[in-house]
C-alpha cells in the first residue's frame, strides 16, 4: 500500500510538472528566437540611423560596417545608391525588394524616412532588411543571422527548466514519502496488532496517532481487544465458579459411597468420585491459568520435557525399560503453558507405561524447526489398534483420556497431534507446537 501511494504521489507530481514544463519550453524557444530577431533588427536600425545622419561615402561606410561585424559577429551588407555594395551576407544573391518607396531624386516625405526593419527567412537563417533614405538616395541595409545562432543559449534555458522540473519531482516525491509514512505507519502497526490478537496476545494494543481516520481504526480495535479480554475473564470466572459449586454434590457422593455396606462397591464408586474430582480440579486450574500466566502462554519446551522425562525415569528404570532421549540443549520456546505441556508429556508417558509390557523400550525426541517444535514419543509395544478411536473417553474402543489431553494441548498451542506406527512396530505419537515469535514492525 505504501508503495502504491508513493507511486501515485510521484506520478501526480510528474504530470503537474510536465504540464508546466512542456509549454514553458515551447515558450522559451519562441522567446529566444524573438530576442535574436530583435537583436538583428536593432543592428539594422542602428546602421540605418548612422547612414541617415552622416550620409557616408563608400570608404567610410566600409569601415563602419567592418566595426559592426567585428562587434556582433553578424554578416552585414549595405547597397549604396549608386549600386555598389559594402560588406556581404549569405543571402545577398537572393535579395527581395527592400521595403519603402523606390529610389529616385529628391528626399521622401518625412513619414517615410524611417522604415522599420523586416525580418525575412533566407538561406537557413534570417535577415533583417531595411532602407535608409537620404538626400543622396536610398541605402539598402541587410543584417544576416545564421539559423544555428538564432537559438543560441536555448539549451541553457532547457537545462534550467529540466533541472528545475527534476528538482520539483524530487521534492514532490520526498513530500509524498513523508505523507505516505504518516498514513501507512499507523496502519502497519494496527495490522501488526491485529495479527498479535489473532495469535492470542490480548495485551496487544493498536496506536491511536496519525490521521484521524486511521486513529479511529486503532481506537475501535483497542475497544474490541478490551471487550475480548473482559469476555475471557468472565468466561473463566464462570467456569471456575461452576466447578467450585460442583464440589458440594461430589462430597455428598463420596460420603454416600463410604456408607455402602459392600466394600468392593464402595471402593468402585469412591474411585469414580475421585476421578471426577481430579477432572474438576484440572478444569479449575485451567480456568485460572490465563490470569497467572498471561493471555499468551509461553514456555521452554526443552526444559519441560527434560524435567518430565527425569521424573518418569524412576519408574521406567525400575521396570527395566531402555530409553532414548533426545532434547536440544538450547531453549525451545513454544506457545503453550509449562503446566499444559507437562500434562501432555505425562499423558504420553503414561500411555507407554500403562499399555506396554515392562522392559519395552521407548523414545522421546524433541526437535525445533522454523515454525516451532515437534515432540515424538514412541515405543516398541504392540501399537494402537487401527480400529481404536483417538478420543477423550476411557472406553475400551478408544485411546483414552491421555491422548485427548495431549491433543488439546497441541491444538491450543497452534499445532496438532498425529498417531502412527514407530519403526519397531509400536505406537508413535507426534505433537507439533507453534513457536512464539514477535511480529516485526513494518515501515
Amino acid at each position: 500500500m505504501r508503495r502504491r501511494i508513493l507511486l501515485l504521489a510521484v506520478g501526480m507530481t510528474t504530470l503537474v510538472v510536465l504540464a508546466f514544463a512542456i509549454p514553458l519550453m515551447f515558450l522559451t524557444h519562441k522567446v529566444v528566437g524573438d530576442n535574436a530577431d530583435a537583436t538583428i533588427r536593432q543592428e539594422a536600425t542602428s546602421i540605418a540611423n548612422f547612414v541617415r545622419a552622416t550620409q557616408p561615402g563608400k570608404a567610410e561606410l566600409a569601415g563602419y560596417v567592418q566595426r559592426v561585424v567585428k562587434e556582433t559577429g553578424h554578416p552585414v551588407s549595405v547597397v549604396l545608391p549608386d549600386g555598389t555594395r559594402v560588406g556581404t551576407t549569405p543571402a545577398d544573391g537572393d535579395e527581395r525588394p527592400p521595403p519603402g518607396p523606390p529610389s529616385g531624386s529628391g528626399a521622401p516625405p518625412e513619414g517615410d524616412r524611417e522604415t522599420p526593419p523586416q525580418v525575412l527567412a533566407e538561406h537557413g537563417g534570417v535577415v533583417a532588411a531595411t532602407v535608409a533614405e537620404t538626400e543622396k538616395g536610398r541605402y539598402a541595409i541587410r543584417v544576416f543571422l545564421p539559423g544555428n545562432s538564432r537559438y543560441e543559449g536555448e539549451k541553457a534555458w532547457y537545462a534550467l527548466i529540466i533541472g528545475g522540473s527534476l528538482a520539483l519531482i524530487v521534492l514532490g516525491s520526498a513530500a509524498g514519502e513523508v505523507l505516505t509514512r504518516r498514513i501507512t505507519r499507523p496502519l502497519v502497526r494496527t495490522a501488526d496488532t491485529a495479527q498479535r490478537l489473532s495469535t492470542g496476545d490480548i495485551t496487544a494494543r493498536a496506536p491511536t496517532d496519525g490521521p484521524r481516520e486511521v486513529a479511529d481504526v486503532g481506537v475501535a480495535l483497542n475497544r474490541l481487544a478490551d471487550r475480548i479480554d473482559e469476555l475471557i475473564v468472565e468466561e473463566r470466572e464462570t467456569v471456575a465458579d461452576l466447578s467450585h459449586r460442583l464440589r458440594t454434590p461430589l462430597t455428598t457422593l463420596r460420603l454416600e459411597a463410604e456408607a455402602l455396606h459392600d466394600p468392593a462397591e464402595a471402593e468402585r464408586v469412591g474411585n469414580r468420585v475421585s476421578e471426577l474430582e481430579r477432572m474438576l480440579t484440572a478444569v479449575i486450574r485451567a480456568a485460572r491459568r490465563p490470569q497467572r500466566e498471561g493471555r499468551l502462554p509461553l514456555c521452554d519446551a526443552a526444559l519441560v520435557v527434560r524435567e518430565r522425562v527425569e521424573f518418569w525415569s524412576a519408574l521406567t528404570d525400575e521396570q527395566g525399560r531402555p530409553s532414548t532421549i533426545s532434547v536440544p540443549d538450547r531453549p525451545v520456546p513454544v506457545r503453550a503453558s509449562a503446566e499444559d505441556l507437562a500434562a501432555a508429556v505425562d499423558a504420553l508417558l503414561t500411555n507407554v507405561v500403562a499399555h506396554t509390557a515392562e522392559g519395552t523400550a521407548f523414545a522421546v525426541t524433541l526437535t525445533a524447526d522454523d515454525d516451532g517444535a515437534r515432540l515424538e514419543v514412541s515405543d516398541a509395544g504392540a501399537g494402537i489398534p487401527d480400529a481404536a478411536e483417538v478420543r477423550g473417553r476411557s472406553d475400551r474402543d478408544s485411546s483414552g483420556l491421555g491422548l485427548d489431553i495431549a491433543r488439546r494441548c497441541a491444538e491450543a498451542a497452534g499445532g496438532s497431534m498425529t498417531v502412527g506406527a514407530s519403526p519397531s512396530g509400536g505406537a508413535l505419537i507426534t505433537l507439533s507446537f507453534r513457536g512464539v515469535q514477535l511480529i516485526p514492525s513494518r515501515t
